[in-house]
């Protein structure tokens, strides 16, 4: 089943699929535990510390979850003043439909199969999962790398009933080279595999309400008005990592929203242009502030 699985999904140019075992993550509790207690989370966490490392809490008969990976590097574009995971339509939108096929495929061939898909917005954490799957192993900048890949990736996971056989983690990191701790806006990389999120530029671009100063001279570092990609750009890792194969990654493609128009836009008139795109979730006023912040001295000369 495991192979017919597999099969499935390179047919939807999955081309890594790894399993992971049940759990509970005792290995990872640990972890988050330490990050809680310096205070290092964004508050977008799971918050029941027990859900994150058991998946039999969010199915009570779970017994593996399926973790995929989809690759979204589609090229670089120096004009671009979005993220390069904020270009296309909305990634959980296309993660979460290639999801529910996988599962649709699998209630096909598994008499009493049950699952739950999740993109980004799950209990369990899904980093951790690609690595326990075997699918990628940890850089620096705490992200995911894949070996064809690197660390544009998304990660999906199914949490589902059929016993598949586990996958083994891969025993190797990064090259750990500095280059992400050097040249990371909010020195958020700690050089220990963690990094403490609420300096991350991408967070701050996101973050609602009034910005401290430092936030503000962290957002103004790069030009991107959602999200940021300078710990992935600048890594050995991710030099000569091929585009992906996955055709919703290529297609719709907006390298850059115009200030102008999002000044004159309704609030509905922006949902009704882009609320199928992931930089529109906070709203038209975060990229509008991330705008005139970015631009502000500039302004001034």
């Amino acid at each position: 089943m495991k192979n017919e699985l597999k099969n499935y999904c390179s047919s939807l140019h999955i081309e890594d699929v790894g399993i992971a075992a049940i759990g509970p993550y005792n290995e990872l509790a640990e972890r988050w535990r330490q990050r809680l207690n310096k205070g290092h989370v964004t508050g977008f966490e799971e918050k029941d510390f027990e859900r994150r490392i058991d998946p039999q809490l969010t199915l009570d008969n779970a017994q593996s979850v399926i973790v995929c990976l989809f690759p979204y590097f589609s090229g670089r574009n120096g004009d671009s003043n979005l993220s390069k995971s904020s270009i296309t339509i909305d990634y959980h939108l296309v993660v979460q439909n290639k999801l529910e096929l996988i599962g649709k495929f699998l209630k096909n061939k598994i008499t009493g199969f049950e699952y739950k898909a999740f993109v980004d917005n799950g209990p369990l954490a899904d980093r951790y999962l690609a690595y326990l799957s075997g699918l990628g192993y940890f850089g620096i900048n705490s992200h995911i790398f894949a070996d064809k890949y690197g660390s544009y990736v998304y990660i999906g996971y199914i949490i589902n009933n059929h016993p598949f056989e586990p996958d083994k983690p891969l025993d190797k990191t990064c090259k750990q080279c500095g280059n992400c701790i050097r040249n990371c806006p909010g020195n958020a990389i700690l050089g220990n595999f963690d990094i403490n999120p609420l300096l991350c530029r991408s967070f701050i671009t996101q973050k609602k309400g009034e910005l401290l100063e430092d936030e503000i001279n962290i957002i103004k570092k790069s030009p991107l008005i959602f999200g940021c990609d300078i710990c992935q750009d600048v890594c050995p890792h991710n030099k000569a990592v091929p585009n992906t194969p996955i055709r919703e990654f290529t297609e719709n493609i907006v390298h850059k929203i115009n200030n102008k128009e999002i000044k004159e836009i309704s609030n509905k008139e922006f949902k009704r242009r882009y609320g199928n795109r992931s930089f529109s979730w906070r709203g038209k006023g975060i990229l509008q502030r991330n705008f005139e912040l970015i631009n502000r001295d500039k302004n001034h000369t």
